[in-house]
């Protein structure tokens, strides 16, 4: 991901800083006009605190600056709580790497919610899975693929560290789609299912013959209610605007609600796994 001025160095917070003090309005002053707290608007000042477009649109009126001032603090802003990066440009940085950042923004998460509708999520996926996944178009070349997946099971300690919650939501679609050979598809499956298991871990299957409650148009992250990771063809958006997060929030609510969990979800995952083991020979 991309680093925004305000996540790299707190830019925007202290350009905010500065119009205040050049206003000659104290912090109490401006805090209580724009209905926050002293303290909050002094974190947001120095860089502590991440500011939403709201929060910035009310110290920017509790400062009474002109409409074009307000226009270009406000497209900071929304620039800062929105980072978008191409794919091509983390398959050009090494998408190894990649896997180290995601695992670092899992190491400071301690509720992770993930909803799935076109792959095993990587942090339930075998190496084989993982491999045939990242031989897909645009295929990566060995060396490069070797590393990423080994990143990719480095990530996985983190199901295992002690007062962790995970949550994840996959369509039925998944566990069917066939992107590797079926004995490699069959043991990811019983995979899922013995992570299943786990007492921080929580696998609901969204059935194909349930009553859809949204479509599913993308996967993606939450993490804690402080960010959201979105996975599109061309980038991986992610968003820390609080409406964003609470859109993904209630997007994941409404498909949970008609997901199998515990041993309804094993079952019919069971019956898939079955379907593509070598059939057995009669007698």
């Amino acid at each position: 991901m991309g680093a925004s001025p305000l996540t790299a160095d707190g830019s925007l917070g202290k350009a905010l800083r500065a119009l205040r003090a050049a206003s000659g309005l104290t912090g109490g002053t401006v805090a209580r006009r724009a209905s926050m707290s002293a303290g909050k608007l002094s974190k947001i000042e120095h860089g502590r605190v991440l500011p939403t477009v709201q929060d910035v649109d009310l110290i920017l009126s509790a400062l009474r600056v002109s409409d074009d001032v307000k226009a270009q603090f406000l497209e900071t802003a929304r620039a800062a709580a929105t980072e978008e990066t191409a794919w091509r440009l983390l398959r050009r940085m090494g998408p190894w790497k990649h896997q180290r950042t995601i695992k670092a923004i899992e190491a400071g998460t301690t509720v992770l919610r993930l909803f799935q509708g076109q792959l095993i999520p990587g942090l339930l996926q075998t190496p084989e899975y993982a491999s045939a996944v990242l031989s897909l178009p645009p295929a990566l070349p060995d060396e490069t693929r070797i590393r990423t997946v080994a990143a990719r099971m480095e990530r996985q300690t983190v199901l295992y560290e002690p007062g962790r919650s995970f949550h994840f939501l996959i369509c039925e679609h998944v566990v069917r789609w066939l992107i590797c050979e079926p004995i490699v598809m069959a043991v990811q499956l019983d995979r899922l299912m013995s992570l299943s298991r786990l007492p921080s871990v929580r696998i609901g299957v969204v059935p194909l013959d349930a009553r859809m409650p949204d479509f599913p148009m993308t996967c993606f992250s939450l993490h804690d209610d402080r960010l959201v990771i979105v996975e599109t063809f061309h980038s991986e958006l992610t968003t820390r605007d609080p409406k964003d997060i609470q859109l993904y929030v209630e997007t994941f609510e409404r498909f949970a609600s008609v997901a199998l969990y515990g041993d309804a979800m094993r079952s019919l995952v069971t019956r898939v796994r079955d379907g593509f083991l070598p059939q057995q020979e009669s007698g």
